[in-house]
């Protein structure tokens, strides 16, 4: 039983449990959304979308999440505004922001020759760095996001399945969808300090892609993604302080790898009932 808890008797280890388990049942919470409305690029292109306001708040010595949050709503206005003017599809929206912000990010931090450090924290996560105020407002966000999902869970599931449908019912989609874009963007600002931009999909996409295969229903899903999320995180923590790996990628690695287990086994299960069911037939 020590092997399992002993290294969550250091402080900073056992923040970093609090603050990846909050971040996990955020990222359920809007990944299940994203998975089921297909809008896993737009959650890829706002990871790295991000850089160049955490690049200007990082030379400036400002707060990180600051800069992250505006270049998110910058980019999430920027999306909404392509499409309707230019009447283009939202995946050719999403792509050109996602270019933009992106190769604006690399010219400011190519400005900088002491940047390097912050870059790599930056893409790669420095979850066992995480403070008391980190803790604060991943909870803050985790909260609201929850409270969010709770009374949007009828638009956003009229949304999802039927948006011609949600028009008729009066569901308003297209506030709907600014909605589920502004949460997927409070996600992704809220989680990448924990496991960086580029494994940040393994929060929001991994736990509620499994959870698809596993479940139907949406709050099904979303709590199978939360249960997931969060043992992921504590078995991420767990490996790469024996192991001497680096926890946020471990943590990403492990969410891929219990989706593509979980596919295999599904596929298993449904090839033995594909057997015995043409063994019961030809008897």
């Amino acid at each position: 039983m020590e092997f399992f808890i002993a290294p969550f008797e250091v402080s900073f280890v056992l923040r970093a449990l609090i603050a990846g388990a909050l971040a996990a049942v955020l990222c359920a919470c809007v990944g299940t959304w994203v998975v089921l409305r297909g809008l896993a690029f737009f959650g890829d292109a706002m990871s790295h979308g991000m850089l160049p306001g955490v690049a200007i708040a990082s030379l400036l010595g400002g707060n990180l999440m600051v800069g992250a949050a505006v270049s998110a709503l910058v980019m999430s206005a920027g999306v909404v505004w392509t499409s309707r003017e230019a009447k283009l599809s939202q995946d050719v929206s999403i792509g050109l922001q996602f270019i933009g912000m992106l190769a604006l990010g690399v010219v400011i931090v190519s400005h900088s020759n002491t940047f390097a450090v912050d870059l790599t924290g930056f893409l790669f996560g420095d979850v066992l760095g995480v403070q008391r105020q980190d803790v604060l407002i991943i909870g803050v966000a985790a909260l609201a996001t929850v409270l969010a999902c709770w009374g949007l869970h009828r638009p956003f599931m009229a949304l999802a399945f039927d948006e011609q449908k949600a028009t008729t019912l009066g569901l308003r989609p297209r506030w709907a969808h600014l909605a589920m874009l502004a949460l997927t963007a409070l996600a992704t600002v809220a989680s990448f300090q924990i496991v960086g931009t580029l494994l940040v999909f393994g929060l929001l996409i991994g736990p509620p892609a499994t959870g698809l295969l596993l479940f139907r229903d949406p709050r099904s899903i979303m709590l199978g993604a939360a249960i997931l999320g969060v043992l992921q995180v504590y078995a991420g923590l767990l490996v790469s302080w024996y192991a001497q790996t680096a926890a946020g990628a471990t943590i990403a690695l492990l969410s891929a790898a219990t989706f593509f287990a979980a596919l295999l086994v599904k596929r298993i299960a449904h090839r033995v009932r594909y057997v015995k069911a043409n063994e019961n037939h030809s008897h």
